[in-house]
This record gives structure tokens, sequence and C-alpha cells, in this order.
């Protein structure tokens, strides 16, 4: 009898599986209108090229920051970009921070398109084109931020100018704000911040960078994807430190500091962060995981039967779908004595968290001293903050980013993400949730990976179609 019992129990789990599966179907998808747009090919190849001459590298030592170069970009476009200049009011914020408005037929919806103009090191020899000479060779434009983000700072500017000399005015006041201090986590976005704050505004849409449309992002999804970041993950440095009375090596301690700090890294490496489904990260399953292939979408239409097994394959792989499930260790340094034949009166290992939706500094630090286990051992955070709160995407803001995206790219599933990277974007969560993460253009993975690396270049058709999604989406605005 129990074992009638147990196979009923069992066909009807497989059945509720199965049926959840064939009812987990794309939802439907209205057609959008088809825009055609037309640009300066040539005009929009040149204003690239001198954006990249310009050497706008910041640096945490504010004596190594040439702001010759960031005076030079910021006559750049001015020369460039003449209508934007005579119709926008425009004033500088903080160090680096450029804000342009123009006025629309309302102010009460205001928009802002955000971007940065500095760029991360270059170490030259690693290159195989200069970075910073703006070569176009073969259909591609190289250089240090063409990709992040001068790219997409271009886009905006070129989109505008051309409007601009269509007669374009906003439904609603268009905000152009740049800052050149983001990669060094600078104080300009933040001034602009409290500037639209002092004003009493609140935006109702603000683009920053982000995610890009991209091939393979998803298990089972053939499509390409639009991914638009709706949150992103904090970040958390910690040291994890350790004294003794050193000595000679000769007559070591039967436990020795880096052995105490090695039992630490291996249970900090053996009991990752638990596994959490985050809201960004259930919506990315919910409009992915229809499209995927039947037994992905088994395991995401079950998640509550499934969810185990999704633990498991993450925690073996790792990768970007691991770090979106949960809170992310990286182990990244190591100090201990400074020679062979003395023992070290004081060792630490270093530790990079990024934090998941919900975490925070205080609960990290509480569940790895509960993991470390061991009191001599003294956790301290070097520099932390907490997740960014997770923006809306049941309200116009969000459809009018599909639009533009879907008449742009109609071959892309439009979805949301969770980011794992930091963003000035972050500054504008304290005062609206309408906070929208995404680069406007195709990446390879090959173009991914050169973003703070070696060979950082873009295709021209890309940073044309980068424009032409901005004409699109500020002609919804």
């Amino acid at each position: 009898m129990l074992g009638w019992l147990l196979l009923a129990a069992l066909a009807l789990l497989l059945i509720v599986i199965l049926v959840r599966t064939l009812r987990f179907r794309p939802q439907p998808v209205a057609a959008v209108e088809e825009v055609p747009v037309q640009m300066d090919e040539a005009k929009i190849v040149a204003d690239m090229q001198a954006m990249v001459r310009c050497r706008t590298i910041s640096h945490r030592e504010e004596a190594l920051t040439d702001q010759a170069e960031f005076e030079k970009f910021r006559q750049v476009l001015q020369e460039r970009f003449p209508r934007i200049h005579q119709a926008c009011s425009f004033r500088r914020i903080g160090k680096t921070g450029l804000l342009y408005c123009l006025k629309g037929k309302a102010s009460d919806q205001v928009s802002v398109c955000m971007s940065h103009y500095d760029v991360v090191p270059v170490e030259e020899s690693g290159w195989s084109k200069p970075a910073f000479d703006g070569v176009l060779e073969d259909g591609f434009l190289w250089g240090r931020g063409t990709l992040d983000t001068k790219g997409t700072l271009c886009g905006v500017m070129e989109a505008l100018e051309q409007l601009l000399g269509e007669g374009y005015v906003p439904q609603q006041d268009l905000y152009l704000a740049f800052s050149g201090d983001e990669e060094i986590s600078g104080d300009s976005c933040p001034a602009i911040v409290r500037w639209f704050e002092e004003q009493g505004i609140i935006p109702a849409f603000v683009l920053d960078e982000g995610g890009a449309v991209v091939d393979h992002v998803f298990p089972g999804v053939e499509n390409s994807c639009a991914m638009v970041g709706i949150a992103e993950k904090g970040y958390l440095d910690m040291d994890f430190t350790m004294e003794s009375n050193g000595g000679h090596a000769s007559t070591p301690p039967p436990r020795q500091l880096l052995g105490h700090l090695s039992r630490a890294l291996c249970a900090i490496e053996k009991k990752p962060f638990p596994m959490r489904m985050t809201p960004p990260v259930r919506q990315m399953f919910d409009t992915l995981g229809r499209r995927s292939t039947f037994l992905y979408r088994m395991i995401f239409a079950n998640l509550w039967c499934f969810a185990p097994v999704l633990d498991l394959i993450t925690r073996l792989s790792g990768g970007e779908l691991n770090a979106m499930l949960r809170t992310t260790v990286a182990l990244t340094k190591f100090e201990g004595s400074q020679a062979y034949n003395v023992m070290p009166p004081h060792a630490k290992f270093g530790a990079n968290l990024r934090l998941l939706c919900e975490e925070t500094v205080e609960s990290a630090q509480a569940y790895l001293r509960k993991v470390v286990g061991n009191d001599q051992i003294r956790l301290s955070v070097v520099d932390g903050m907490n997740p960014s709160p997770v923006s809306d995407t049941n309200c116009a803001a969000w459809e009018t980013l599909k639009t533009a995206i879907r008449q742009t790219w109609p071959e892309a599933l439009v979805s949301p993400y969770l980011m794992m990277a930091c963003s000035d974007s972050r500054h504008y969560n304290r005062i609206t949730d309408k906070v929208y993460r995404f680069s406007c253009m195709y990446l390879s993975k090959a173009e991914r990976a050169s973003i703070h690396g070696n060979d950082e270049k873009i295709p021209v058709q890309t940073l044309i179609r980068t424009a032409e999604f901005y004409v699109r989406l500020l002609k919804l605005l």
C-alpha cells in the first residue's frame, strides 16, 4: 500500500512539474513601430576620434591626473556640438561634473541620460595600436574609453545635436549629466544628484552604463539579449588580520599565523554565501527562462523543486550566473613575513565581496565572522557600500526604454538583470526608483573583455547604432 502511495505521489509531482513547464511560455510582445534613422557617420567618427585623443585618465592620487586633458575634452564638446551649447543651459558641478538641460514642454517628469568621460589607466606596451590616437582601421575605432563610456556619451550628444537641427523639443525637460571621475568613485556625480535634490527635481527616468546587447548570456537561449540592470550589487573590501610575537623560523610554534589564516581561507571557500532569489534575478528568469530549451524551462518554471540543483550547479561552475545568485567572495591578497627565516608578527589576507540585494556590509561581516570561527582573526572593513535599491519595471519609463531598444535591436529579448559592477547611477537611487543601466550597444564577448583591458575598440557600426538608439529614445521622452 505504501509503495502505491509513493508511486502516486511521484506521478502527481511529475504531472505538476510538466504542466508548470508547458505553461511557462513566452509572454506576448506587442509590435513596435519601425523608426528609420539616418546619421552622419563621418561626423560621428571624427567626433569620437577627438574624444579619444583626450587622455582623460583619472587617478585616486589627484596629482597624477592631467587636468589639462579634461579641459581639452570639455572644449571638444563645446566646439563639436554647437547646437547643444546654444539650446541648452549648462553648468559645471563639482570637480568634473557637466550638466546640460534642454527645456521641454513640461517639467514634472524629467529625464536624465548619464555617462562619464574619464577612463582607467593604460599599459601602452600591451596594446596593438596606440590607446589615445583614435586609430580608424578595418571598420574599428581604437582607443581607451570607446566602450567605457565615451561611446555612449558621443552617441547621446550626436543624437541631440542632430535632433536640434530638426527642431526637436522634448515632451519633458531633458538633462545630460556627465562626470569625469566615475572610475575613482569621485564626488562629481553625487554633487549633481545633490543639485537635483536642492532644486526639488525627481527624475522620472535615468539611464546610465550597464548591460548591453549580448549573445549566449542565458542557458538555452539562442536569441541576442538586451540586458538592462535594474539594480547593482554592493561592494566590500575586507582584511582578515592576525598578530603574534613573531620569532626565528628555526623554532616555529605548532599553530602558525599563516596556518590559521589558510584554514580561514578554506572555510570561506567551502561555505559560500547562500543562494537567494532577488527581484532582478527572478525577473530575468521569468523573462529569459520562458525562451529557453525545454529542460531549462523545466528548471526555471519549477524552482520550488529544483532550486537545490541550481544552487549546486552554480556553486561548482562559478561565473556570472553564480554571481547573480549569491554574495561572492574573491580572495585576492595574502601577506606574511618579508623574509624566509622570520616568523611573521603580522599576517593578513584580503577579500573583495560583491553584495547581493538585501545584503549589507554588516550582515556580510557577520556571516564571514561565523564562517571563519576564529576570534584571533580580526575582520576589518577597508571600503564598502551597500547594494542599490531595485528599480521599477512596472512603469512608463521601463516601457519607453524597452521600446527604444526593440526599435534599434528588433531581434533582441529585453530583460532586467542584476549588475555585478558599480556605476555612478547608484547615487540617483537616492531620489528616484527609475534608474536603468544599459550601455546601448551590441558587445561581443571579446569586446566586453577589452573594457579596462588591452586593445579596447569599437566597431564603427556599433557606434552609429548607439547614436541611432539615442535618437529613438529622445523622441520618446
